[in-house]
């Protein structure tokens, strides 16, 4: 049995978790700049301490209706081989404990576009904890 530490967060009714190592840095919300004829997952580029970084709406990338009128998203700044990208979501949750022994295939009730970008689930005590796959949630091509 081996161990993880995830950082997890939620979005919409669905809560994710990522290795804490992918996890540069977690934000309350930035102001963005949105970009002429990006795809429509691109909520817009935020200016982090001199760095511009791409920020990734999740809500659009899982298929879920668009983030409720003055709900502001918090920004999760993740590591990836192309650089720090941000990661739109609702709610940023606890660090947890994921054992490869409480972890699964994905289960049948994601569905749509977001089921590609679930690696598998933890059985946590009282609810499921989607393992988020982070490169592909980040790929916007």
């Amino acid at each position: 049995m081996s161990t993880s530490q995830l950082s997890t967060f939620s979005v919409d009714r669905y809560r994710f978790g990522i290795p804490v190592e992918a996890v540069q840095e977690v934000l309350r919300y930035q102001p963005m700049t949105r970009v002429p004829l990006a795809p429509a997952a691109i909520g817009g580029l935020i200016n982090l301490r001199g760095q511009v970084i791409t920020a990734v709406d999740l809500r659009h990338r899982l298929g879920l209706p668009p983030r409720p009128d003055g709900d502001l998203p918090v920004n999760v700044v993740v590591r990836t081989p192309d650089g720090a990208v941000s990661l739109l979501v609702d709610r940023i949750d606890e660090v947890v404990h994921g054992s490869s022994d409480d972890f699964e295939p994905p289960p049948d009730t994601v569905t749509g576009p977001g089921r590609e970008l679930v690696l598998g689930a933890y059985k946590l005590p009282g609810h499921l904890l989607l393992a988020l796959d982070v490169p592909r949630a980040v790929d916007v091509s």
